[in-house]
């Protein structure tokens, strides 16, 4: 069996900003951008690797999600602790200080963590929680 990682969903609240955030702050490609009934998704990946791509996606497209279900979404969302995704670079202070001077919130700069690798910690445009891991 062969099963790869194809895409990975993230909320956002600002379709504007979390585009500006993964295409300007992170270099990533956009491969889509498609609106419907007044909300948008926009797809972007890494460059070099097409088979891989993150979708940023309205929170609460679902229609089955109830009006308890949108409020505890927000408030996650606005504490950093509703989604997420681990990123990896051969160079992480260079990373850092790129991602840094692109004005994302800095949760964690570079560190040597006590379970073996080397990371730092960002907020998306939404909140979001990007985890970029050096690869070692």
């Amino acid at each position: 069996m062969n099963i790869t990682v194809h895409a990975s969903f993230l909320p956002h609240e600002d379709p504007d900003a979390s585009l500006a955030f993964y295409r300007d702050v992170l270099g990533f490609e956009v491969r889509n951008d498609v609106g419907y009934g007044g909300m948008r998704w926009i797809t972007v990946g890494p460059a070099g690797q097409p088979g891989v791509s993150v979708v940023l996606q309205p929170p609460v497209a679902d229609p089955g999600v109830t009006d308890d279900e949108r409020r505890t979404i927000a408030e996650m969302m606005a504490k950093g602790t509703y989604a997420g995704i681990l990123l990896a670079t051969d160079d992480l202070d260079g990373t850092f200080e790129r991602v840094e001077a692109g004005g994302a919130e800095v949760v964690q700069e570079p560190v040597e963590q006590p379970y073996g690798v080397r990371d730092c910690a960002f907020r998306d445009p939404a909140g979001n929680m990007i985890r970029i891991q050096e690869l070692r």
